[in-house]
């Protein structure tokens, strides 16, 4: 761990780690003089970060979620949260993002890999219909986010009545995640078959050998927003 000092003159001293992984490298900041932090954020080789969210803010009536972005050169100043451009507006419900950047890239060149899961139709109904599927799905960026591409439909359809069903709704579960092997993403998600005998049999999948990012600027281009609000939808059929 690299620590990072910075002083506040009204909250005291403030520290940003930098956190190596095996699987990456990452940043949390606090504000308080450590006595709380914020959550880690990816960082690529020349210490630019990264942070994706579910969203609703660019749907009409954020009647669905896209997912979003921002990013950073110092931690303290980020850009506009981004859309990326997974399907066009209206379609489908994109939340649980998993975002992951090659270490070996930075900067305007920087490629990154989105996993996700999302519903074809974030109006559907009633959880076993087949609007309501859930699928896991992911894009990448070749040009540090600037465009996206490469949609891949990792797994699905899965029934939600498949999922543990809990007093917040059917869950698949934050496990998710994406990382870079040699240059190519990996996309860990969870894939939920048909129970057995009563028996739940969901486990963690992958992509054998990985996934590919697209070339800079072959992509669609992401979306910046002009609104300062956050808001998230929640689907008719809940899922955590």
């Amino acid at each position: 761990m690299t620590p990072q000092s910075a002083t506040n003159p009204r909250r005291g001293p403030s520290r940003r780690p930098v956190l190596a992984y095996p699987l990456g490298i990452y940043s949390i900041m606090s504000t308080d003089g450590g006595a709380t932090w914020s959550n880690p954020v990816l960082v690529d080789r020349v210490q630019s970060q990264y942070v994706a969210w579910q969203d609703c803010a660019f749907q009409p009536r954020c009647g669905s979620n896209d997912i979003v972005f921002s990013s950073s050169a110092d931690g303290a100043h980020w850009t506009r949260k981004t859309r990326i451009p997974i399907d066009p507006l209206g379609v489908g419900d994109h939340f649980i993002p998993g975002l992951a950047v090659d270490p070996a890239t930075s900067g305007a060149g920087a490629h990154l890999g989105l996993s996700y899961y999302f519903y074809p139709d974030a109006n559907c109904s009633k959880p076993n219909k087949p609007a309501c599927q859930l699928f896991s799905g992911f894009v990448s960026s070749g040009d540090g986010g600037a465009t996206w591409g490469g949609k891949t439909e990792t797994s699905g359809p899965m029934d939600l009545t498949w999922l543990p069903l809990t007093s917040q709704g059917y869950m698949v579960g934050d496990y998710i995640s994406t990382s870079f092997s040699d240059g190519r993403p990996v996309s860990v998600i969870e894939v939920a078959l048909p129970p057995v005998g009563g028996v739940f049999d969901e486990a963690t999948y992958t992509v054998p050998f990985g996934l590919v990012v697209i070339a800079a600027g072959s992509g669609a281009p992401a979306t910046v927003s002009a609104a300062t609000s956050v808001g998230t939808a929640t689907p008719p059929a809940k899922i955590r």
